[in-house]
């Protein structure tokens, strides 16, 4: 199908950048300004719910909050990671932008990520990426699933023989809710058992397409 590609759509934290330092600093700000105790999150923490919707992080990581002190730590948290991203950016996976400069002359390049509403923005902001993204889309935002918000990408670009590049589980699992075939990216987050295609390194994209 390579033959026929005409688009690369792809997740954010573990497959672009990795952002865990910046956002674990954010939460230790954050943490200091909710009346009530919250566990301390680490980086280990930000990546065992890295893929995840982010409204949804906040039931697995303090189920027992009331959901009244879920929503305060979650505008807190939300205010001080943006803040964060936006002054500190984050780690660039090596060879990202050659890559990206390859592909851009070749094929149409999104991103669809579960992040908050902004953090996209952020993130191509920081590292000075817009020219190389036709468009991107996110839960925080549209408040749907990765699959739809995937799917939706597709329907609006016309994109015709997409991939999707990501490194969770529920990266997968969006991609075949979308009906987009999936690469995996094994130096992310997450293992994942199937895919169509597997890179060890963002640049092996440049030896696919």
């Amino acid at each position: 199908m390579t033959d026929k590609t005409d688009s690369l759509i792809f997740d954010l934290d573990g497959t672009l950048w990795d952002a865990t330092a910046t956002v674990a600093r954010a939460w230790q700000k954050a943490r200091k300004q909710v009346n009530f105790e919250i566990q301390e999150v680490t980086q280990e923490t930000i990546r065992s719910v890295a893929g995840m919707q982010h409204d949804l992080i906040y039931d697995k990581l303090f189920p027992d909050l009331s959901k009244e002190q879920q929503k305060e730590l979650m505008k807190v948290s939300g205010k001080e990671e943006m803040e964060h991203i936006q002054k500190y950016g984050g780690e660039l996976y090596e060879g990202l932008e050659d890559t990206l400069k390859y592909l851009h002359g070749k094929y149409k390049l999104c991103i669809v990520s579960n992040c908050q509403d902004g953090y996209i923005e952020a993130f191509l902001e920081y590292h000075n990426l817009h020219t190389y993204f036709s468009d991107h889309e996110c839960s925080g935002r549209t408040g749907k699933p990765k699959g739809e918000n995937l799917r939706a990408v597709v329907e609006r670009n016309q994109l015709q023989a997409p991939y999707y590049v990501g490194d969770t589980p529920g990266d997968h699992e969006a991609s075949i809710k979308a009906g987009v075939p999936f690469i995996y990216a094994r130096y992310g987050f997450r293992e994942v058992e199937q895919f169509d295609k597997s890179i060890d390194r963002i640049n092996d994209l440049t030896r696919i397409f």
